[in-house]
């Protein structure tokens, strides 16, 4: 099913053929861990450690997406979502994260495909969704090792070669920064698998996963069907000019440029900026020439996963030319205390991305948010918040379009509640309201909110 040309939007509505989708991914929904030949990953134990997971919740069962899938594709044909952004668990296909594949690992994935096809939703999927094999944190110390790249590089290969006779766009990696700085630095929250290590070692580790995506974007190139399309997901730093004056403005260019130059920046350049390296000294990655050259293997598209500002700036004297201004203690919030609310994210990311680096296709590859989405008597869930938020962020993204942004669609995180990492089943991201005990799915109001805007491509 190919998906149609974007138009340019008018102020009113978004662009012809734009795509609405929601998201999701597998450790987070499937459930199924011991079906089917799957492996563990770093995840199945992490999660199983005592005091990581908020109410030491797991993925195990998560929202059983594994046996109940059918009815979670109804749920998107009911929202009218023309598109579905997955993840493959790497170890479902390589138990051991190498050698012989899993007679079964794809199976699961085969099921789903078929299934959203027939009813007439595009599947986009995401190879890394942070749910390593455990086997090669184990034997490689997982993305600390050149070896995992080169891993990573097969498996998506064998991937490619076996779905992308229907699945025409995939995502190589998601969120390195978050997985890199939570699950091997010290960051705010701890993410499998759960180590401190130097910033130097954390540059080696975020060289390393570039580099894995650009031998994935090769393999893909080698074995998949021709006209697959391949991309990214990143958590963009987002650098929002705190007032749109002209000189500001530049300022969130240059701050976006190097703010993301460990990772996105030198996929779409092909090398480190002077200021990243200069800035890094002596903790800075060891790489080659013919490193970068693969990590900056052409992509067609760039996924951005946008929930809030990581920054807001101002032009400065400094000679790199802008400010980072410090957030007050007073600055709004979602249910979850690190989502800020800045709905200007949403036009500044794709429009910088766009402007830096030329980029002729970007996706909104995640936005959405934790709300408190209690159950009324009546069995109702009224997410106004969440409303409110999706109503602010979208009108933001309608101005982008509107404006030439060439943003291609939108991906809704999420479909439905799910294991929220190191929160557990706490937060809930869902437009679709999950009981974790009876697994029912219950749509909350911001279903009908999003059904409503998909139907009519606009904000009403």
């Amino acid at each position: 099913m190919a998906l149609a040309a974007v138009e340019p939007a008018s102020a009113s509505s978004f662009p012809k053929g734009f795509v609405w989708g929601t998201a999701t991914s597998a450790y987070q929904i499937e459930g199924g861990v011991n079906e089917e030949g799957r492996g563990r990953s770093i995840w199945d134990t992490y999660s199983h450690t005592p005091s990581k997971i908020h109410g030491n919740a797991n993925g195990d069962r998560a929202s059983d997406h594994f046996h109940r899938y059918k009815e979670d594709v109804a749920l998107m044909k009911a929202l009218g979502t023309t598109a579905y952004r997955f993840s493959i668990a790497w170890p479902r296909v390589f138990p051991d994260g190498t050698g012989a594949a899993n007679p079964q690992g794809l199976d699961f994935y085969n099921r789903l495909i078929d299934e959203l096809l027939a009813n007439g939703i595009e599947p986009f999927a995401t190879l890394y969704h942070w749910d390593l094999p455990q086997a090669l944190q184990d034997r490689m110390g997982g993305w600390e090792s050149l070896d995992t790249a080169k891993a990573f590089g097969d498996y998506a290969g064998y991937v490619a070669s076996r779905l992308t006779d229907r699945v025409r766009n995939v995502f190589t990696i998601n969120e390195s920064s978050t997985f890199i700085d939570f699950g091997y630095g010290a960051g705010p929250v701890e993410l499998a698998p759960g180590l401190k290590l130097s910033q130097a070692r954390l540059n080696q580790i975020r060289h390393h996963v570039a580099l894995g995506h650009g031998l994935a974007v090769q393999a893909i190139r080698a074995q998949g069907r021709t006209g697959t399309k391949v991309g990214l997901a990143e958590n963009v730093v987002s650098c929002v000019p705190a007032i749109e004056t002209a000189e500001n403005i530049r300022a969130s260019e240059i701050a976006t440029r190097e703010m993301n130059a460990g990772y996105l920046t030198a996929i779409l350049e092909g090398k480190y900026t002077d200021a990243f390296l200069a800035y890094a000294g002596k903790n800075a990655p060891r790489f080659t020439a013919e490193e970068l050259k693969i990590i900056s293997s052409p992509i067609d598209f760039v996924g951005l996963n946008i929930y809030m500002p990581q920054h807001y700036v101002s032009a400065s004297d400094h000679p790199n030319g802008f400010s980072l201004l410090p957030f007050p203690t007073s600055f709004p919030h979602m249910a979850s205390d690190w989502l800020r609310i800045g709905p200007e994210a949403m036009y500044w990311a794709p429009r910088n991305v766009a402007k830096v680096w030329d980029v002729k296709q970007i996706y909104i590859s995640e936005n959405g948010t934790s709300a408190a989405d209690k159950v009324l008597a009546d069995g109702r869930i009224i997410d106004l918040d969440r409303i409110m938020y999706l109503r602010n962020y979208l009108t933001q993204l309608q101005r982008a379009t509107s404006e030439g942004v060439p943003v291609a669609g939108y991906f809704q995180w999420s479909l439905i509640d799910n294991f929220e990492w190191s929160d557990g089943l706490d937060k809930r991201f869902g437009l679709y309201h999950v009981d974790f005990e009876t697994q029912k799915r219950t749509p909350k109001l911001s279903a009908e909110f999003y059904r409503q805007l998909i139907a009519a491509n606009a904000l009403k």
